[in-house]
């Protein structure tokens, strides 16, 4: 099993940033594939960005790429989603979720954490 925390979510004014935090425990860090989705209201759950164990290779949905930055602390178990130049549209709840490696098939996911952006 995998527990996943989230933290960092907030309110803040477009163009404004924001950092989150997911600290995973239960499994070593190392056999995780991380990743980042989000759900707007009224909308399904859909992909941020990922990162590679090991190679710590990453990957961006189209619309945060260039914006927001995937990361990653193997001594604090900890991985990191900056979000910077924050739209309207980035309003969610975002999710950390972990895959077992190779797979990236994600499934353990934390609770989520609210980013609302005013417009």
């Amino acid at each position: 099993q995998v527990q996943l925390v989230e933290s960092g979510g907030g309110l803040v004014q477009a163009g404004g940033s924001l950092r989150l935090s997911c600290a995973a425990s239960g499994r070593t860090f190392s056999s995780l594939n991380m990743g980042w989705f989000r759900q707007a209201p009224g909308k399904e759950r859909e992909f941020v960005a990922n990162i590679r164990r090991g190679d710590d290779s990453t990957h961006y949905a189209d619309s945060v790429k260039g914006r927001f930055t995937i990361s990653k602390d193997n001594a604090r178990n900890t991985v990191y989603l900056q979000m910077n130049s924050l739209k309207f549209e980035d309003t969610a709840v975002y999710y950390c979720a972990a895959a077992l490696v190779p797979s990236f098939t994600f499934r353990y996911w934390g609770q989520g954490t609210p980013v609302t952006v005013s417009s």
